[in-house]
């Protein structure tokens, strides 16, 4: 397979980097200031013409080959800039099972980042095992009325738009009770509780409670009772790893850490294990993401096999944390901080153990 870019891609790739070197360093990348600044950097992006590059012209894309956003993803890396925005598992979502009239309404505010979204799927009972959710939407004329208590929402603090799953018929299976909402989070009966991490950074999650809110019946992304559909199409991209855009930083972190372990007295042999063995999964991960991509320019989509990626990556996360952790120590708040948060990587998303139930039985058949 040749991954070499081709002429149209090698002039795309020179452009962003031309741009990249004299914006990348004025955007923090890591920390509470990171996160403040997310939706502005996501503006500029956009802006610039380097975000929305896979996405419809429509809604404010650029229609171009997925490879764009890997090459895009390569280059924010390279050059110490923020990561992209995750926000096409949203894109994804909205665009597949959402009406015309809600795509034309909201994906040009989604893509250009002047309207800020989170996700509201979560809860403290209900996370991997998603269909077990409690926070209902109950029909009340033209509106419904929503109550429950959501967890680990991203930007929920800044989003103006909750793309929300809830409960709208509590007598049918679990699974086939659920509906997707567009819920305006500027509006009474919504109440923020931001959630500090052990790295430190207090604005990168929050637990939202819906005491009342209300959101327009004409508003649901749907039919009711497809919000599982939803969800499935939604975490289905979250978990794959060309949509997250983080292989590439996987990579640089590691060529950073053998270049520190060259300059200094030497790391001890565990370290030298830890440091190897995370520079064969991230070109493990690279490969894969690669190959994913040729697969998806063929027209092969996937379905759970967004598991497998899931589990690869969260390999490879992990592995460079502890590589970062045996190379830096724990003085090192940068390395540290690639350590602390790679351990999430295990739990966010779906666990690892429900990747492999997926795997086992939707891709091998076995039986449950």
């Amino acid at each position: 397979m040749d991954f070499r870019d081709s002429p149209e891609e090698a002039a795309f790739r020179a452009r962003l980097r031309d741009w990249l070197a004299e914006r990348a360093g004025t955007f923090p990348t890591s920390g509470d200031e990171y996160w403040r600044r997310a939706g502005e950097w996501h503006r500029t992006l956009h802006a610039a013409g380097f975000f929305g590059l896979s996405w419809p012209e429509e809604y404010g894309g650029h229609e171009l080959p997925p490879v764009y956003d890997v090459i895009l993803d390569e280059e924010l890396a390279r050059a110490g800039a923020p990561p992209r925005p995750s926000l096409g598992y949203l894109v994804q979502g909205l665009g597949r099972h959402g009406s015309e009239e809600l795509r034309r309404a909201f994906l040009p505010g989604m893509i250009d980042g002047t309207e800020r979204w989170c996700q509201g799927f979560s809860e403290p009972g209900a996370g991997s095992d998603l269909a077990s959710l409690t926070t209902t939407a109950t029909r009340d004329g033209d509106e419904y009325v929503v109550h429950g208590h959501k967890i680990w929402t991203s930007y929920s603090d800044v989003a103006d738009w909750c793309l929300l799953l809830a409960r709208t018929d509590p007598d049918v299976p679990r699974h086939k009770g659920l509906s997707g909402f567009i819920v305006s989070m500027k509006q009474p009966g919504i109440e923020q509780r931001p959630l500090t991490m052990m790295s430190g950074v207090s604005t990168e999650f929050g637990q939202v409670v819906f005491d009342g809110a209300r959101v327009p019946a004409d508003r649901m992304v749907g039919a009711p009772g497809e919000g599982w559909a939803l969800a499935m199409t939604i975490v289905g991209h979250e978990r794959e790893p060309a949509e997250l855009g983080f292989s590439a930083r996987y990579g640089k972190l590691v060529r950073e850490l053998a270049s520190r372990a060259e300059g200094g007295p030497g790391p001890d042999r565990t370290a030298r294990d830890e440091l190897a063995w995370a520079a064969v999964q991230t070109e493990m991960l690279r490969l894969h993401v690669r190959r994913r991509l040729s697969e998806r320019l063929d027209g092969v989509s996937h379905g759970p096999e967004g598991s497998l990626d899931k589990l690869l990556m969260t390999w490879a996360e992990q592995s460079v944390g502890h590589a970062a952790l045996a190379v830096a120590g724990t003085r090192d708040a940068e390395m540290l901080h690639a350590y602390l948060y790679s351990r999430a990587q295990s739990v966010m998303g779906g666990t690892s153990q429900i990747q492999k139930n997926i795997i086992a039985q939707r891709i091998l058949r076995l039986p449950s």
